[in-house]
């Protein structure tokens, strides 16, 4: 998940497990807490106590009593499970977008998108090929008055 996230992150992987490690540990210490933890769309962490209880041991069929004891639940939003189901398709991820999410102050002075770099490396190409005409042009005429 960390490869995925750094994908987002302009490859930064220091950045995205920071980031996966944050929202990991914010959720885990909530739901700890007892709060639920609602991530719209995505689904809800929430603290559920499981009472005592008798269980049976498989391989011997004996009859064990549980204690009690709290355990985590999630359960997913109308979005995911319409994703998962197939119903709904997620739009295509690009940097564009990511670009909009981020606010500008965090944002390097770099070109995000596609065309931005296309543009970057074609000025450049530009820039190269000019030279190299005029660098060509100079050593021509150059010849041709000796």
């Amino acid at each position: 998940m960390i490869d995925t996230l750094a994908a987002r992150f302009e490859g930064n992987r220091k950045a995205a497990a920071h980031a996966l490690d944050s929202v990991l540990d914010t959720i885990t210490r909530e739901v700890a807490k007892g709060e639920k933890v609602a991530i719209t769309g995505f689904g809800s962490f929430e603290k559920k106590v499981r009472d005592a209880r008798w269980v049976r041991n498989p391989s011997t069929g004996q009859r064990i009593k549980a204690k009690k004891k709290a355990v985590p639940n999630f359960k997913a939003g109308a979005q995911l499970k319409d994703v998962v189901s197939g119903a709904k398709k997620l739009p295509a991820v690009t940097l564009a977008a990511v670009e909009k999410a981020t606010p500008s102050a965090a944002k390097p002075a770099v070109a995000r998108t596609a065309a931005a770099a296309k543009k970057a490396a074609g000025a450049a190409t530009t820039k190269k090929t000019s030279a190299a005409k005029k660098s060509t042009a100079k050593k021509a005429s150059t010849a041709k008055k000796a």
